[in-house]
């Protein structure tokens, strides 16, 4: 079987089953890019849907802080891939209100829509601002819903551990121009989860480092419930906690039209 013509879930399911068939065969590796899809399971995938209360402190060079409250949902569409993610900001209270939504697709580019209620208009967002900051904060849209693993190529590196944990350290470049050169990442064996990702520039300066500050078993599975990005460039942070999460709630396919943009569901933004 070549691992090449598999889908993105293929490829988990065939790196799972060469595991739990091997399990002393302890040279067996997977490959990078099987590693990495993996990761971004993991990481944007867990559960049929879910649920959060999400905390975001911004930190300039100076130490000031500015807070974002926010709720978070996301269902996944079967095997294909596809995913909704809705997000409701509840403060501080310029942006209270605030809806934000994205439709992904790993076939194609995202679509992804903003309500601003000060001006009651939705806009869609740009495919290009995709790597732009994700409302003042030192993440990107990006992100918030995943890159594909397509999207770039991957080389494994080597095993190394990062506090305390056995990793895979992978390199990843992207296929097209983009605000970053490469991407190393320490992805946790065992869990799975990306616990330090570090990006370059063109000229092989650091610009931004991520890094899963607590990783917790939620409903089985591993989650990253707090992290943090730094921009080395200008020394502003973002620390993101993630709170009350919640795996298969039973959230409807209709949430995630405009509709409940201008209109969000009580029940689940509370």
């Amino acid at each position: 079987m070549n691992p090449g013509r598999l889908t993105r879930f293929g490829l988990v399911t065939w790196v799972a089953t060469l595991v739990a068939l091997t399990p002393t065969v302890a040279a067996i590796e997977p490959t990078a890019e099987e590693i990495v899809s993996h990761s971004l399971d993991a990481f944007y995938y867990a559960g049929n849907d879910m649920r959060a209360r999400v905390s975001m402190v911004l930190v300039n060079p100076q130490g000031k802080k500015r807070l974002r409250e926010l709720t978070m949902l996301r269902r996944n569409f079967g095997a294909s891939g596809d995913q909704r993610y809705f997000i409701f900001f509840h403060a501080p209270a310029d942006v209270n209100g605030m809806t934000f939504m994205v439709w992904k697709y790993p076939a194609k580019e995202d679509d992804r829509w903003i309500f601003i209620p000060a001006v009651k208009l939705v806009r869609r967002i740009a495919a290009n601002d995709k790597r732009s900051s994700f409302v003042g904060s030192d993440f990107t849209y990006e992100d918030v819903s995943g890159r594909d693993v397509a999207d770039e190529t991957h080389e494994l590196l080597r095993s190394e551990e990062f506090d305390g944990r056995p990793c895979f350290l992978v390199e990843s470049r992207p296929k097209t121009s983009t605000d970053y050169a490469r991407r190393v990442s320490w992805i946790d064996k065992e869990r799975w989860v990306p616990l330090k990702e570090e990006y370059f520039d063109a000229r092989e300066e650091p610009v931004r480092v991520f890094t899963a500050d607590e990783v917790e078993e939620i409903g089985g599975h591993w989650t990253a419930t707090k992290r943090t990005t730094k921009n080395l460039q200008t020394d502003h942070y973002t620390e993101v906690t993630f709170q009350e999460i919640s795996y298969d709630v039973g959230l409807d396919e209709d949430l995630f039209t405009e509709r409940y943009l201008r209109q969000p569901p009580r029940k689940w933004i509370r």
